[in-house]
């Protein structure tokens, strides 16, 4: 009896590690991205560079999971973002927005990633897009 109820001590320990370890990689994942504000330095479509369409754009993240799109300053758009460590991908979604945000929204694999930039991309249908984000 007493090793069947070390073995079940074992293992509620084990799962709340493991739901600690999740809890802690989501809350990097939100420090990075909510500290400062972010710019799209590079943006292809279908292998075309369209970077320049972004030039304007400033992105703020914040902890309750909103995104500002700033263009020149000001606050175009808010939308929402979802960042996942171990999924390795990130989500936004402006509700009805102008061009170049509706490039933006949808599901993202990130490629590459540190404390100062993010690399992803994203197919949807038959469109190819990767963008690089770095933190201003």
């Amino acid at each position: 009896m007493k090793k069947h109820l070390l073995a079940f001590s074992l293992v509620l320990l084990l799962a709340g590690c493991e739901k600690a370890i999740q809890h802690a990689q989501e809350d990097l994942v939100i420090r990075a991205m909510t500290d400062g504000q972010w710019v799209i330095t590079s943006f292809t479509l279908n292998s075309t560079n369209i970077s320049s369409d972004f030039t304007n754009y400033r992105f703020k993240y914040y902890s309750n999971k909103t995104v500002d799109a700033i263009n020149n300053g000001a606050v175009e758009n808010t939308g929402t973002w979802e960042g996942n460590a171990n999924t390795m991908t990130i989500s936004a979604n402006f509700a009805a927005p102008a061009y170049p945000l509706t490039l933006i929204n949808g599901n993202w694999q990130i490629t590459r990633n540190s404390w100062t930039y993010v690399e992803a991309t994203q197919s949807s249908g038959s469109d190819i897009k990767t963008l690089r984000l770095d933190k201003q």
